[in-house]
């Protein structure tokens, strides 16, 4: 049993009462199993009895919350699980497995247990900041790193900005961008400078180990602080970093790193507290995997026994595939040929850490590390760190400053360009701020949101400065909750309260678990005009996904034959993730669209929005619930929770865009109940900041989403595992 899966029952049988109070969620005990009961891809227009002939309350009703989520699980996401696991089953040919990964995610989409929004970036933007100057690499963390910058000090012209981007297309794999680049700047007539100041900064770290979170808020700021193994550069080249050289051998299983020798690790004052070891890294993963931080999923089943210790099997963590072989020799043991094992050194999970000083600090290994304890004082904050980076935070006010400087000691020193960063808090409060700081120098560069859009054209900066900003692989979802357990934020019990009655909540949960109410809703949404309220009317689509995998984040390499649908289908060499995602999706007669093929892109389009389908499909799901004693209609809606921050204009007005189109498209017989959470922290606890599914607030959510962490698509649809083995299945309300 997992350790994360201990806590979880810990917990739930504390909630015992409330739960039974609410009369939406299960108390008891039971059994379930993935893969044990039936589900099904029907295609929409087709009336089909449900996968149960009782209600999902009586199903559940003798289970206990492990159960239970097996059981809306299995129920939800069957099929997508069943054809991952086929992929999962493809350890030889690479591009059969991305083809079969493409086959799994179909299903996901179809199964409409989450609604693909947006992805970051595709928005107007001014800048100082010298475009591809950093790493721009789609997984991993290391386009946080921002110590490659090239900053100026007045805003890069649009003109300027496509040149640059035109040149780093042209340069890329040459090592010659960044020098190209300050002496272009400099001919321009630009002047360069060695500060920069960030102004995206809207979140506290919970902690300061970056071995033990998940979180993009907590690591974005703690990468700053160390290096890697291998680090991808702005060429996106992936290149030595704290490791000088490395090796694979020729079975594929083995991974030595030869690490620099002569570095330090200083403290937040650069005083020197140990030498950077190999054992460093051996020390940096054991306390990742007993700190059950979230991430631990990415070696399991990848590092020789790294599954075992996390399960306690093994107790021993020298049996575990890491090793010091000397000073400045370290090892990884793979299972079995790992093709994207050196994509995965990236992220945060392969960091090192001082054993000495984590050990100063009160951390312990194995049984013995209890992070509870008064003693614990690790990762409490910048000052309980250890460097190895290229910065020392020399200045943390919460919620109002982060000052990075320069680590003198840092390994190459002399290839930093930005010697202080700041970073400037901004809680969302004022549309116009981001925009009217960077006009006066405060900040570096800026998104435009549609109020500063306005503005910046009546300033006359937009037609000088403004460019539309790349866009990323991170993918941000609507989230549907299966199985609500909580109508109160869990860490006051008052904050975001619903207003539904027992009787409402349960109507929900039926029509949740209900596939054809979850397409209806999500076709049922505008997405542009969603969208449009933080990037403005005119580039609504550009950010827009269609997908959790991007599209084109993969492509085949050869030629492979796989089946859609009892048809035996080839695919060419050069066939993109999408282009085979949505032919399953065609053969499945789900009326959707994935992928653009002539633009080769799933972003850019909104392949979900029409109020005809959502139609089609809520008849559907009206038919199914009135089988079980359900009505719904305009005078009996559905009701559903969707929390937003009032403080913030941006999302207030896409919560109001999302309950109006919703309605809308429904007919009234589907009503958004908007939460108010009257501040950022209060939204942040309905969902993003919750560990377990039953601590979710709400019926829907979307301030949550995925970033890749390596370059295969697994790194997206393992966050859909059971078991606790999935990271996002808690936005489900489940796990």
């Amino acid at each position: 049993m997992k350790k994360e899966k201990v806590m979880s029952l810990i917990l739930a049988s504390a909630m015992v009462l409330s739960v039974v109070a609410c009369g939406n969620t299960p108390a008891a005990s039971g059994e379930s199993g993935i893969g044990s009961g039936q589900s099904g891809v029907v295609e929409s227009g087709t009336d089909v009895q449900t996968p149960s002939a009782q209600t999902v309350a009586d199903t559940v009703k003798d289970m206990d919350y492990d159960a239970a989520s097996g059981y809306f699980y299995e129920r939800n996401l069957g099929d997508f699980y069943a054809a991952y696991q086929t992929a999962l089953e493809e350890k030889t040919d690479l591009s059969k497995r991305y083809a079969l990964m493409a086959i799994a995610e179909a299903k996901l989409m179809e199964d409409a247990a989450m609604l693909p929004l947006q992805t970051r970036g595709g928005n107007y933007a001014i800048s100082r900041v010298a475009p591809r100057s950093g790493s721009s690499v789609l997984w991993g963390n290391d386009s946080d790193r921002f110590h490659s910058l090239i900053v100026t000090t007045e805003p890069l012209t649009k003109e300027d900005n496509q040149a640059m981007k035109e040149k780093w297309t042209e340069l890329v794999g040459t090592g010659t961008y960044q020098e190209w680049a300050k002496n272009y700047l400099v001919e321009k007539g630009y002047t360069l400078k060695d500060t920069y100041s960030y102004g995206l900064y809207t979140s506290d770290a919970a902690t300061w180990d970056v071995l033990a979170t998940s979180k993009q808020a907590d690591s974005e700021k703690i990468i700053h602080t160390y290096d890697g193994l291998m680090e991808y550069n702005c060429e996106n080249i992936l290149q030595p970093a704290l490791a000088e050289s490395y090796e694979i051998s020729a079975d594929g299983l083995t991974y030595t790193f030869k690490i620099r020798q002569g570095l330090s690790w200083v403290d937040s004052q650069g005083r020197k507290v140990a030498d950077v070891k190999a054992d460093d890294f051996v020390a940096g993963m054991q306390h990742m995997m007993d700190a059950m931080g979230g991430m631990e999923y990415l070696v399991q089943g990848v590092i020789v026994n790294a599954d075992e210790y996390i399960n306690g099997v093994v107790t021993d963590f020298s049996e575990v595939g890491v090793k010091a072989v000397d000073d400045y020799t370290l090892q990884y043991t793979v299972t079995e040929p790992c093709p994207y094992f050196m994509t995965m050194l990236g992220y945060g999970v392969f960091a090192p850490m001082s054993r000495d000083y984590y050990v100063s600090k009160g951390g312990k290994f194995g049984a013995e590390f209890d992070p509870s304890a008064d003693s614990y004082k690790y990762g409490k904050g910048p000052d309980s760190i250890a460097y190895c980076g290229p910065y020392l935070v020399t200045n943390l006010t919460e919620k109002n400053t982060i000052v990075y400087q320069a680590n003198p000691s840092y390994w190459n020193a002399e290839n930093v360009n930005i010697k202080t960063m700041t970073w400037l808090f901004n809680d969302g409060s004022d549309a116009l701020k981001p925009y009217n700081d960077m006009k006066a120098g405060v900040l570096d560069g800026t998104g435009l949101n549609a109020s500063a859009l306005e503005q910046a054209k009546k300033d006359g900066w937009f037609d000088q400065y403004g460019y539309v900003s790349a866009t990323d692989a991170t993918s941000f979802c609507g989230f549907y909750n299966f199985n609500r357990a909580v109508f109160a934020n869990v860490n006051d019990n008052t904050s975001a309260k619903s207003s539904q009655t027992p009787e409402v909540a349960a109507k929900t949960r039926e029509a949740m678990n209900n596939v054809h109410f979850r397409r209806a809703l999500s076709m049922a949404v505008d997405r542009a005009s969603y969208n449009a309220q933080g990037v403005g009317e005119e580039l609504k689509l550009n950010s827009l996904r269609n997908t959790y995998t991007p599209g084109n984040f993969v492509v085949l390499t050869e030629e492979v034959t796989v089946d859609i649908n009892g048809k035996a289908t080839t695919y060419p060499t050069g066939t993109f993730y999408g282009k085979i995602m949505q032919d399953q999706i065609d053969a499945d007669g789900v009326k959707i669209k994935v992928w653009d093929e002539a633009n080769a892109t799933s972003d850019g389009f909104d392949g979900w929005y029409n109020p005809a389908n959502a139609v089609a499909e809520l008849e559907i799901a009206i038919s199914e619930l009135a089988q079980l004693g359900i009505t719904v209609d305009a005078s009996n809606p559905v009701q559903l929770d969707l929390p937003y921050p009032s403080n913030n204009e941006t999302y207030t007005n896409r919560a109001t865009v999302y309950k109006q189109s919703v309605e809308a498209s429904l007919g009234g017989k589907v009503v958004i109940n908007l939460v108010e959470c009257v501040s950022q922290d209060e939204w942040y606890y309905a969902g993003y900041d919750t560990t377990y599914g039953y601590e979710a607030n709400y019926d829907i959510y979307d301030l949550a989403g995925w970033g890749s962490d390596y370059g295969d698509p697994q790194t997206y649809l393992d966050t859909i595992l059971p078991e606790y083995a999935g990271y996002m299945t808690k936005c489900m309300g489940i796990y």
